[in-house]
């Protein structure tokens, strides 16, 4: 007779390859999304462990936790979840798409494009698919992650001086016809990819993506802006705003404000020319974020931060998110030069995400140029 704890070892479902592919937490459970803040290196802190702390924020948590291990460990959230490529077998039927506008060092390409990442979409993201289901991870971290030749999961030393911004949505299959299309807009640098042909026939338009790889306006001619929602395989309703080089202004303060209807606080990389100042001649304020502390675990300025993401100035008074207002994380910045580069973000309407955004944003630039609290009185107008 089994004993109890072998029936329930049967019951649980096996790991490895033969796992539906999802995105992970810390404790090694399937979630349907999460949020990853990694810290950036603390002043006067000279242990590389400092680089690599982060916070993480998945379904059903109450706010900001800090991360069990590092951002280089396999067993935390960014690990689990990334390493499902290196760990797939020959016989697994899955597909995978890496971009980013700076490739890893590991070069296995046929080098298309140089270091600077200075033409293209301003995009970097992973897109990892089996038969039923898989994830989209957006973020902010150069020369991340490795080729799937490199062998394992590793995080890069580019990624340790500044904070960056993850999230990963798990998706069922059928989504990513759609979100190949977004792709299509954002004109990713594709680096490493694989779309066998039983999964390009649920999504041609990420199969055309890995096809070719480098997209621009003479080889593909997308809208030059899209929205579309994406349901999670949870039932959350994300929002991906993708904007291409035709594009030509601003995603936030043209776009993604007016569409959401809401003012915005942006933190982006400010350490580039051609800056945006905040914005409020649409209506809709547009300011930019000047002082974090997410969590509470330290306070630093946005200099010292990679991230990109938005969050509403205030919660919402009505309709549905409980009240929660937008929290939208994506990879491109506020400069003169990105008005024109492909890019894109993707929002969601929820409470706790909301909060732990919008405490972390402690000043910010007002329309007329000063700076305060990013709050009525403070910097907002």
């Amino acid at each position: 007779m089994l004993s109890f704890l072998s029936l329930l070892l049967l019951c649980l479902p096996l790991e490895g390859d033969t796992s539906p592919i999802s995105c992970y937490n810390d404790q090694g459970a399937a979630v349907d999304w999460f949020y990853l803040y990694k810290l950036p290196k603390e002043h006067g802190k000279k242990s590389v462990s400092y680089g690599e702390k982060y916070l993480l924020l998945d379904r059903g948590s109450e706010g900001w936790k800090d991360g069990t291990v590092t951002m280089n460990d396999t067993t935390g959230a960014p690990g689990r979840t990334v390493g499902q490529l290196y760990t797939q077998t020959k016989d697994t039927e899955f597909a995978y798409v890496l971009y980013n506008d700076q490739k890893p060092t590991e070069d296995f390409g046929d080098g298309w494009w140089g270091d600077t990442g200075s033409s293209g979409g301003h995009t970097k993201g992973v897109v990892l698919l089996g038969k039923t289901q898989g994830f989209w991870l957006v973020h902010s971290t150069p020369r991340f992650p490795p080729v799937r030749q490199a062998g394992r999961y590793s995080y890069p030393s580019s990624g340790l001086n500044n904070g960056q911004n993850f999230l990963c949505v798990t998706y069922p299959v059928e989504r990513f016809q759609s979100i190949g299309e977004q792709l299509q807009i954002n004109q990713p640098k594709v680096y490493d990819c694989d779309v066998p042909a039983s999964l390009a026939s649920v999504a041609p338009a990420l199969a055309a993506v890995c096809k070719t790889k480098h997209l621009t306006p003479e080889n593909l001619k997308p809208p030059s802006n899209r929205s579309v929602t994406l349901t999670s395989k949870g039932g959350a309703d994300f929002i991906s705003f993708a904007k291409g080089a035709s594009f030509n202004n601003d995603l936030y303060h043209a776009w993604v404000a007016p569409t959401l209807r809401s003012d915005l606080l942006v933190q982006f990389w400010i350490r580039s020319t051609g800056i945006l100042p905040s914005d409020c001649s649409l209506g809709w304020k547009v300011l930019d974020v000047t002082l974090l502390s997410p969590g509470q675990a330290f306070t630093f300025k946005t200099s010292q931060d990679h991230s990109k993401w938005a969050v509403s100035a205030q919660a919402a008074r009505s309709g549905g998110g409980g009240g929660g207002g937008w929290v939208c994380v994506g990879d491109i910045n506020r400069n003169q030069a990105e008005e024109n580069r492909g890019g894109g973000t993707v929002c969601l309407r929820d409470p706790v995400v909301w909060k732990a955004y919008r405490t972390a944003a402690l000043e910010c630039q007002g329309c007329g140029g000063q700076t305060g609290t990013c709050a009525t009185g403070g910097a907002l107008p």
